[in-house]
């Protein structure tokens, strides 16, 4: 707390005395006028918004995405503090600000909260994309969700000129070497258009991955079972219709299918930690089907920017996803059952199964005869129900589960003295209920061979647990949110602000009731399935004046009964409810330079997180690499001049060591982080027929262990990934 604490103070001074000679905000970005976050359910622009806010431009998440190819990794790239990608399909352990973030599309949330099956941030394609909103830390903006932060990707808008309009991209991308079987491709297509009131947008996007290579020429291992990006296929469909009822009134219909599936093409094998060799992968032919990813949603909204002199917004949605994971047969199994077939001979593979159905409703004004005071009124309303079968064997993992959640919500923001201070806050109130019927666990059975060289005291052969009854229930949880802050703005594009904001979500439910192995459990009773609270503060100053665009902000969270993932049976992580603090701090600086178009950027966050580990009501254990990211530092280069733009951007992740206080048994030394960096460039050229663009991820084809991997699991050769090696994307898009 104490250096946390101290860094921030000398950041601080150091940002206020950069701002003593800053000029005023442009000419330029005041005709763009002020940027609205729609996943801040405000039109109130960001400065007058206690919360640490960024927008990632169209612009910017294109030239993310033609590098890294998906709109996580561009999003991890560019903020500090969010962990580095797996480079998988799956995103568990992933974190901003060291809790998991909320993923959503216009505000319709990504993430099956009674299971979590971490494949929300591959829902949608980076092309039907507009901009990303990101608010950090712990919210209850969006509802259940968002311990972390929200991540809301706003799809394109509805075309504003008469007549046909539109987008075309064509991608190709290989490794260093140019191995066959590491080219990919990718098609898109855009088509808008607008008649008088009415306007319809229609495209779709395919994508063929090959796969990966590290920097030392071996194909990167692949994770059969929680699902690849590599050697896979994915098709996206998403049409948006629009009416404008009136000059401030307009319906829209907008619906996405997106399917990403693994080609099966190839095996993993198994690597050696111990000499430093990462798992790799083999021609063969997969058992089962595999891993993949389909979520098809649609909403309509009906919105009236000045509805009795105030901005009115309201959405029903349906959301339904089917995430498919990959199988195996392994001495050490959850799927394995005796009654079914001899030991360490039965094949079987999840599928987790969500269906969503919400609608949102809020109304925003300032008060007549009280200008300064602006107020929004909301309700908010989410039934899921998901579940995760074994579709080899027909059976059921996790019991078909119901969540409902009903909230109303209020929010001010009064403004004084002109704006020099803003003093906001609110308040939610979330009504949850969950039901789970009667349900039968599973065998899960563990096989040990007997050999001499075991321990004495090691059982072997054949044991069982699980395989118990429990009683369903229809639990109840309520919790009044609360959220204030205030904001000092002595000059225009200088602000300071101190905030307090509580999160609201469910643990993952679904790993908690398939792992239920003692008779007598009664869900209405299971304390472990009560939602989490974070409580997140922050302390921020923000500069953007003249060239300058510079930010600090010092954070801490906790919550009682957190969500901590502990390795499990297999591959496989289990809950535990802890008792979690978070604190960090995140500097950004960003500058234009003498250098006409060229923009010179730096990052950096520090981050510690501990947990209750012998449940004393004290903290004593730092959170490993599954639960929370490394330090790190964020260098860039920009320049945009003409038909020109590019950038050369280097990410310096560091080491990490992981402690427990004095008398406790210390976090494995394997799992320790020794820490990488990787560089990344992309050039682009504006022709008269299009762009041109040339990226390369991974510039100097440095070999690395990613984070996960390094952090985690250190006995499980199949689990231990480099990162990918160099790799060349040349695409071409034109606006017509």
């Amino acid at each position: 707390m104490r250096i946390i604490s101290s860094t921030l103070l000398s950041t601080t001074t150091l940002l206020s005395a950069i701002t003593a000679n800053a000029q005023p905000a442009s000419a330029e970005a005041e005709a763009e006028g002020p940027i609205v976050v729609t996943a801040a359910r405000s039109i109130l622009p960001v400065n007058a918004l206690p919360l640490t806010i960024d927008v990632v431009d169209k612009e910017t998440l294109d030239q993310q995405l033609a590098i890294s190819g998906s709109v996580t990794d561009a999003i991890a790239t560019l903020t500090p503090s969010f962990s580095p990608t797996r480079q998988k399909l799956s995103g568990a352990g992933e974190t901003l600000r060291g809790r998991s973030p909320l993923y959503a599309i216009n505000g319709i949330p990504q993430s099956t909260p009674l299971r979590d099956g971490a494949r929300d941030g591959f829902t949608i394609d980076g092309f039907f994309v507009d901009r990303v909103e990101l608010i950090y830390g712990s919210n209850a903006l969006q509802g259940i969700g968002g311990t972390g932060g929200i991540v809301n990707q706003v799809t394109v808008g509805a075309p504003t000129k008469e007549g046909l309009g539109g987008r075309v991209l064509l991608q190709a991308t290989s490794d260093n070497s140019f191995h066959s079987n590491g080219l990919g491709w990718k098609a898109g297509g855009l088509f808008q258009y607008k008649a008088g009131d009415f306007d319809a947008t229609i495209g779709a996007t395919y994508e063929k991955r090959g796969v990966f290579y590290d920097g030392q020429e071996r194909r990167v291992g692949l994770n059969l079972t929680q699902g690849e990006t590599q050697d896979s296929r994915t098709t996206n469909f998403f049409a948006r219709l629009g009416y404008a009822t009136s000059a401030t009134g307009r319906i829209d219909l907008i619906a996405s299918r997106f399917e990403l599936k693994g080609d099966g093409d190839f095996v993993a094998v198994a690597g050696n930690r111990n000499a430093g060799l990462p798992t790799s992968a083999v021609r063969g032919v997969p058992p089962g089907d595999p891993a993949a990813n389909r979520t098809e949603s649609i909403a309509l909204s009906y919105t009236d920017t000045e509805l009795l002199g105030g901005n009115f917004i309201s959405q029903i949605f349906f959301n339904r996803s089917r995430d498919t994971f990959g199988g195996e047969i392994a001495p050490i199994a959850t799927f394995q059952d005796p009654a079914l077939a001899p030991v360490n001979t039965l094949f079987d593979q999840s599928q987790n199964r969500s269906r969503k159905i919400g609608a949102k409703f809020s109304y925003e004004r300032a008060m007549p005869g009280f200008e300064a005071l602006t107020a929004t009124l909301g309700f908010d309303a989410l039934w899921d129900k998901t579940e995760q079968r074994l579709i080899a064997t027909d059976r059921v993992w996790v019991p078909p589960a119901e969540f409902r959640s009903l909230a109303p919500f209020a929010q001010a923001n009064l403004k004084l003295f002109d704006g020099l201070v803003r003093i906001a806050g609110g308040a939610r109130w979330e009504n949850v209920q969950i039901k789970i019927d009667d349900y039968h666990t599973l065998a899960s059975t563990t096989f040990i061979a007997c050999s001499a060289s075991l321990p004495a005291d090691t059982p072997c052969g054949t044991s069982t647990y699980g395989g118990v009854a429990v009683a369903g229930g229809k639990p109840r949880f309520d919790d009044l949110l609360l959220n204030g802050g205030v904001i000092i703005e002595p000059w225009e594009g200088i602000r300071a602000y101190a905030s307090y904001a509580e999160g609201y979500t469910a643990p993952d439910v679904g790993r908690i009731a398939r792992s239920v192995n003692l008779p007598g459990v009664d869900i209405d009773s299971y304390l472990t399935i009560e939602p989490i609270v974070s409580n997140n503060r922050e302390i921020g100053v923000e500069v953007k004046r003249g060239p300058i665009d510079a930010s600090a902000t010092y954070f801490w969270s906790s919550s009682d009964k957190g969500q901590l993932l502990v390795p499990g049976l297999g591959r496989n992580f289990d809950v535990q409810r802890q008792r979690i603090k978070i604190e960090g701090i995140e500097v950004n600086l960003r500058s234009e330079t003498p250098i006409k178009g060229l923009k010179l950027g730096i990052g950096y966050a520090h981050i510690e997180g501990r947990y209750d580990n012998n449940a004393d009501g004290v903290v004593d254990t730092d959170l490993d690499g599954v639960n929370i990211s490394p330090d790190r530092v964020n260098l860039s280069a920009t320049f945009n001049r003409g038909p020109v733009s590019a950038i050369v951007q280097t990410q310096y992740f560091l080491s990490r060591t992981f402690h427990a206080d004095p008398g406790l048994t210390q976090p494995d030394r394997r799992n320790n982080f020794a820490g990488y960096h990787v560089t990344d460039a992309s050039f682009r050229y504006q022709t008269g027929f299009g762009g041109l663009r040339l990226s390369v991820q991974n510039l100097f084809d440095k070999f690395y262990i990613d984070y996960s991997s390094d952090t985690r699991l250190p006995t499980d050769n199949l689990a231990y990934f480099a990162g990918r090696g160099r790799t060349f994307t040349l695409s071409w898009d034109y606006i017509f």
